[in-house]
């Protein structure tokens, strides 16, 4: 009798500041045609957690423009403010301060501290500052670093409730440039681990899912698509198939080929 069991599923949350989410991958608001287009890529992406950049986007501080939370309520999503174009510590805390104060008391923040206007790489020593100063400030930082599994580490070591390391520059859609990288950093955290910047298409999601990482935050791989609505939902289904892929766990890489029907056993 055929087994009528349905396909098995991978039941497993992402857990982050407290709280458990379904969705594994983050995305972003900003760089859409207007923010009915952003609802409309991120309710595609399944996306619970959302981010924005706090310097760029108006929540609030600016009375005469469109507000975003009246588009993407807070009652839907979480939001990550972020601090896109800070390039440093004490831009980004203030920055953070901002986005607590327009978020009635919100402390979970997304940390990048810029240290280079062309490639967009993290600037190390201002984002290990900013991170130890908003930590003791009551802050939940989510920070954006190097592939570097030491200073990974490091800011996991000092509070850090994720860590997210790029996997190329931001933006550039070059996908996992240094899949060794990742997984070391992986292996060695003990706090959400998730890729921030690079992925270009749907199957660069899956491997880094493969790669063992909690989730992944991307903007430009959806936004920048020639249809945004549909690219989110071609991630959303990559970030289900990597997860369920790492949980089951592949096969070994061999040099050479093994039968599929071993002939052992066989009556001839």
């Amino acid at each position: 009798m055929l087994n009528s069991d349905p396909t098995p599923t991978v039941d497993d949350t992402l857990f982050i500041g407290g709280q458990h989410y379904q969705s594994r991958l983050l995305v972003g608001t900003g760089k859409y045609k207007d923010l009915y287009q952003a609802k409309q890529a991120i309710d595609a992406s399944g996306a619970e957690i959302i981010t924005m950049a706090v310097r760029r986007t108006n929540i609030g501080q600016h009375q005469n423009e469109a507000n975003l939370l009246e588009i993407l309520s807070p009652k839907d999503y979480t939001y990550l403010p972020n601090t896109a174009g800070c390039y440093s510590a004490e831009e980004a805390i203030r920055t953070c301060r901002l986005a607590r104060e327009l978020l009635d008391g919100h402390n979970l923040v997304k940390l990048e501290v810029l240290g280079d206007e062309k490639t967009l790489f993290p600037d190390v020593v201002q984002t290990l500052k900013a991170a130890e100063t908003l930590i003791r400030d009551g802050f939940q930082v989510m920070v954006y670093t190097n592939d570097d599994p030491v200073v990974a580490k490091h800011l996991e070591e000092i509070g850090c409730v994720a860590v997210m390391p790029l996997a190329a520059p931001i933006g550039s859609g070059l996908g996992i440039r240094n899949p060794y990288n990742i997984a070391t950093i992986v292996e060695n955290a003990s706090v959400p681990v998730l890729v921030d910047a690079g992925v270009g298409t749907a199957s660069d999601a899956a491997v880094a899912m493969e790669l063992g990482c909690d989730g992944l935050l991307m903007q430009t791989a959806i936004a920048g698509a020639q249809n945004p609505v549909l690219m989110a939902s071609a991630m959303k289904k990559a970030v289900e198939a990597g997860r369920e892929a790492f949980v089951a766990g592949r096969i070994p890489r061999k040099r050479y080929a093994s039968a599929s029907s071993p002939i052992d056993g066989t009556f001839f």
